[in-house]
């Protein structure tokens, strides 16, 4: 199946997970991203559980502290 991750159209297996993706892209303490599918947020607990559909579109949001 073909999702755009970042901006990125790319080709995965059918079925792949939120997590399994996560992994895949080397995401960095994952525990701490924003996830958004298709401009929709994922809720935290939900993210072990979503599976990823053929044309989906995934942006992943980090959030820094900072400023004087």
């Amino acid at each position: 199946m073909t999702i755009t991750v970042a901006g990125e159209k790319k080709e995965y297996k059918d079925g792949l997970t939120l997590p399994e993706l996560l992994e895949a892209e080397k995401v960095e303490m994952p525990e701490y991203v924003t996830v958004s599918i298709n401009e929709e947020f994922v809720e935290s607990d939900k993210k072990e559980s979503t599976v990823l559909k053929d044309g989906d579109n995934v942006e992943f949001l980090y959030f820094m502290g900072g400023g004087c």
